[in-house]
């Protein structure tokens, strides 16, 4: 097939805020330095920058600092800078609030951000430097030379459903470049083959990751002050789970109200989703939210793994940035000012690499030893194991991270961790040994209301997901396993793990079992790809600029 050849010297390959912080720290280099313009690229998936950005969030601004230090004066989008930490240690229908905030969790001189506003701000300021931004282009292949990435190949457009390609076909675009900087997010389908192909991650731990879900509500006013911070362990996981709720609170009566889970619990009848329900349904939660009305919903996957699980970040004609990598504090559920840190520092590597014409492995090995020499080593070294300690369950890992606060973390290097897929037990293992029958649903499964509590679908409709219907299904099932071993041994778990109702085994059907994908609910969180216990579920991009719209997330 003749395809269309783009080349530029510095393809950015994700417009979050790893990704566009490269690209402003490399417009900054070119101002700097001189000399022969180099030509800068980025490619974002989405409809339209920040379309598909979804954190908590709340932004450390060392890094915003360093690189847009009239951040103020240039309007960035802080919602409310936060001025009171609260967390508690919730029961079943009470709460214990902490006495004293632990170091990780003091969030004065931060601010509670909109990443989806966020990302479109830092875009702006990119446009404005001449940067071209690519909205609407997913990258679907990395190109090589032998082992060197010479870039990347965008997804074609007007294939039908049958994978026929229809009137509107549009074949998609090689991007050559020297050097390709992938910010391309949690579980990264180009990072992921990249990851495969070099083995990057030979001898780091397996990489460890949780599922954030999200709603925006707006609640009466004056309930709770702009700026207030809360975050909650306890209720409603057992002891052997991971996670836990926050809620910011931001001007005009809006508040982010979430939930973390750890993809790594043992339980195949799990459901964050349903965590997430019993969660808004404590009675503390609930007086916060009554009254009040959802206006947005969203899903993403957090890299939580940590220091250890980092991989190999650097290749030839490659480096590898942000949630991509693993660049995230799971102790402080911080990530932005990481991604943007290694975004700016990947940037400054790949200057200097092209203008010297040497893009090899060797000499963009700069990139490491520049995030090696920065706070972003300094911040994540002394929390490596910690993570992998609530493995051990909640008291063991509680125990662990304070004293991983109290000493540095120096007295342990290494702790052992488990993929996802290796932790989820089947029935035989997590209900049998326990005497325990298997049961049907998990266990208190919530019956929605539609106004506190919400099905999955529903969600949906508040994630604006929209998608081609006439397009191949961009997740991918590899065998037959769902219809096969897999009701027998985990139950089918991709409709419990699923936050936007994906997956339905329909099991009455003539023919027998069958999987039944609703690909357009997709809001591209990616825990499908990390939690199926067989590892058969692989999510590539659908069309470009299809997906979740996420705004004032």
């Amino acid at each position: 097939m003749q395809r269309e050849t783009l080349d530029v010297d510095i393809l950015i390959v994700g417009g979050g805020p790893a990704g566009l912080s490269a690209a402003l720290r490399l417009a900054q280099f070119q101002k700097r330095t001189g000399g022969e313009p180099l030509s800068i690229a980025v490619l974002e998936k989405a409809r339209e920058a920040g379309a598909h950005m979804l954190s908590g969030a709340v932004l450390d601004p060392r890094t915003l600092r360093e690189l847009v230090p009239d951040f103020k004066d240039r309007g960035a989008p802080l919602a409310a800078e936060v001025h009171e930490d609260r967390i508690y240690l919730l029961t079943r229908n009470g709460k214990l609030r902490f006495p004293i905030t632990p170091p990780p969790f003091k969030n004065h001189g931060n601010y509670i951000i909109s990443l989806n506003k966020f990302a479109k701000w830092l875009s702006e300021l990119v446009e404005a430097e001449g940067v071209d931004i690519f909205s609407g282009f997913a990258g679907t292949d990395v190109l090589y030379d032998g082992d060197r990435v010479i870039g990347v190949r965008t997804g074609d457009r007007g294939i039908d459903k049958h994978g026929q390609k229809r009137e509107n076909f549009e074949a998609g675009v090689d991007i050559h470049a020297k050097v390709t900087i992938f910010a391309d997010g949690v579980r990264g389908n180009l990072t992921k083959e990249l990851l495969r192909k070099f083995a990057l991650g030979a001898g780091c731990e397996p990489a460890s990751f949780a599922i954030g879900i999200k709603e925006l509500w707006e609640i009466p006013a004056g309930r709770v002050a702009p700026g207030t911070v809360m975050h909650t362990m306890g209720y409603p996981l057992r002891p052997e789970e991971f996670g836990g709720g926050f809620i910011y609170a931001m001007p005009e009566g809006r508040v982010a109200v979430g939930f973390v889970s750890g993809l790594d619990y043992e339980d195949p009848m799990f459901d964050p989703h349903n965590a997430f329900q019993h969660f808004k349904l404590h009675p503390f939660v609930k007086g916060l939210l009554e009254g009040g009305q959802m206006i947005r919903y969203g899903a993403k996957a957090l890299p939580e793994g940590g220091w250890n699980t980092i991989p190999k970040t650097y290749l030839d004609g490659a480096l590898i940035v942000g949630d991509a990598a693993g660049f995230m504090n799971s102790m402080r559920l911080k990530g932005i000012h990481l991604a943007m840190k290694t975004g700016m520092l990947a940037g400054e590597a790949a200057f200097e690499a092209v203008r010297a014409g040497d893009v090899s492995a060797a000499r963009l090995q700069r990139y490491e030893r520049l995030v090696n020499d920065s706070f972003v080593r300094r911040e994540l070294y002394p929390v490596r194991n910690v993570h992998q300690a609530f493995g051990h369950g909640m008291i063991a890992g509680a125990l662990y991270a304070g004293l991983a606060m109290a000493t540095s973390g120096w007295w342990f290097e290494r702790m052992k961790g488990k993929a996802a897929q290796d932790r989820i037990d089947t029935f035989a293992e997590y209900y049998t040994r326990r005497g325990r029958a298997i049961p049907t649903e998990p266990t208190g499964t919530i019956k929605p209301d539609r106004v506190l509590t919400f099905d999955k679908l529903t969600n949906v409709h508040f994630s604006g997901t929209r998608h081609d219907e006439d397009q191949p299904v961009h997740l991918l099932v590899h065998t037959e396993v769902c219809t096969s071993i897999c009701g027998d041994e985990y139950g089918y778990p991709c409709q419990r793990f699923c936050p936007a109702n994906v997956y339905e085994m329909m099991l009455n059907e003539p023919a027998g079992k069958r999987l039944q994908i609703n690909a357009s609910n997709c809001v591209h969180c990616k825990t499908c790809d990390i939690m199926d216990p067989y590892q058969v579920i692989t999510w590539v991009p659908p069309e470009g600029g299809g997906g979740p719209q996420y705004d004032g997330m």
